[in-house]
């Protein structure tokens, strides 16, 4: 039978197995990196913004404004300090601005281990998820008086609750949620409090957002204020039974944000004048107001920093992946020295010797290219889901074809460029040093 070329390097490569698996699969970790962060960093931006939707500014009362954005818009945490409600009418309406929509919000308390914020019925209204795309309903409506509730696609899929169902909230996150997420619990998530003397409704169940609020509860104001406002009164007096809206007094009636958002021209996001709104709100030192797309921004300016060490450690796997084959081929050499003279006497030439060395190392690249795209891939669809999970956004784990095209071509490339120094070293195999009988 013919010795073909193909022949000679499949056997070369499966005579010693351990060798070139090792070497490919350095090269497809490598790959993989360089593609999942290539990857994913617009997909994991855009994400990012969906989140902030159509708001121009978020008032809180938090430390900073990336904190601020993070705990009222992705759900990272619920946020540690109130706004009093005096403060929302001095910003909505004394200011005279023109606002689009002011609105207003509360966090802090959850159900099975899934955030809920309290707002009023202008943030399925007038608020967007992403600009551009209005809330929808799978079954249901929005909430129209106390103690209804709407929930997100994820909390719907996550605990089964369907519309018509009665539940109780839970004051903090419950601590199984917050050891999943963060691996640790504190005082306030270790035994939560449930607001066992008043129960929801569910009254609607909203389509898929590809937002956090996807795994959100969303209620009013009023049931909010009134059930913590209830837990105070049992606190002063245990034989209050009921607490209704008339019984709250201005202490009750607190918010931990605003979604603000200035009336613009149709057809435009922005306004002419927000700059100069945003500079004034700023002077409030009992208020910390954000731009929630900016401060996105900032996130991932620092996040990128991160990514650079990893592509730079990427980088340098993959380079090591390069010397790995250059080492694996080159060390063999000694060995083949013989099996190369013979094929000398067969009617191989130099050059056909040098291509096949240096078609062997290209080789090993690709396939190490390719099982990198594999990897990648499966590494995709699980910081996908650890983004899920953790901060309810929706990535959807694809490949760029440009940056997995040139990862490929790359591995090849270095790869060949690594079985230059093999295959010199087979170019001057001479055949009567090494066809000399052994022994």
């Amino acid at each position: 039978m013919a010795m073909t070329d193909f022949t000679i390097i499949s056997r070369s490569l499966t005579s010693r197995w351990f060798s070139t698996v090792t070497t490919i699969v350095t090269v497809a970790v490598a790959v993989a990196l360089m593609i999942v962060l290539l990857s994913m960093r617009t997909a994991g931006q855009d994400a990012f913004q969906r989140g902030a939707g159509n708001m121009h500014m978020l008032v809180s009362a938090e430390d900073s404004a990336l904190v601020a954005v993070l705990n009222s818009v992705f759900y990272a945490s619920a946020p540690r300090r109130a706004i009093p409600w005096s403060k929302y009418l001095e910003i909505s309406e004394g200011l005279r601005i023109p606002w689009e929509f002011a609105i207003p919000n509360q966090q802090g308390d959850s159900y099975r281990g899934f955030p809920v914020l309290a707002t009023t019925e202008e943030f399925f209204t007038k608020f967007q998820p992403h600009p551009g795309l209005e809330w929808s309903f799978r079954d249901g409506r929005r909430f129209e008086r106390p103690f209804e509730v709407v929930i997100g696609s994820e909390v719907a899929q996550g605990t089964g609750l369907r519309l018509g169902d009665e539940i109780y909230l839970t004051h903090g996150i419950e601590d199984s949620r917050q050891r999943r997420i963060f691996g640790r619990a504190d005082e306030t998530t270790m035994t939560p409090h449930v607001h066992d003397d008043y129960a929801y409704r569910v009254v609607g169940i909203l389509e898929q957002t590809g937002s956090p609020h996807d795994r959100a509860l969303f209620t009013d104001l009023i049931s909010t204020w009134v059930i913590h406002a209830h837990d105070v009164r049992r606190a002063e007096d245990p034989s209050v039974r009921m607490t209704t809206e008339a019984d709250l007094r201005d202490a009750d009636r607190l918010i931990t944000g605003i979604y603000l958002r200035v009336g613009t021209r149709p057809g435009r996001a922005m306004s002419a004048g927000q700059q100069q709104i945003y500079d004034m709100l700023r002077r409030d030192t009992t208020i910390t107001v954000a731009d929630p797309h900016f401060e996105i921004q900032r996130l991932f300016r620092i996040v990128s920093n991160i990514d650079q060490i990893f592509i730079g450690m990427a980088g340098v796997v993959l380079l090591s992946s390069g010397i790995a084959i250059m080492l694996a081929l080159y060390n063999t050499m000694e060995q083949r020295r013989r099996q190369i003279a013979i094929l000398r006497v067969l009617g191989c030439s130099r050059p056909r010797i040098f291509g096949l060395v240096l078609t062997e190392s290209a080789l090993i690249g690709l396939l190490g290219a390719l099982a990198g795209v594999v990897f990648a891939f499966i590494g995709m669809i699980v910081v996908a889901e650890l983004m899920k999970q953790t901060l309810g956004l929706v990535i959807e784990p694809r490949l760029e074809p440009v940056w997995t095209f040139v990862m490929v071509m790359a591995s090849i490339l270095l790869a060949a460029l690594a079985g230059l120094v093999p295959a010199a070293a087979a170019y001057r195999t001479t055949v009567v040093a090494h066809l000399r009988p052994l022994g």
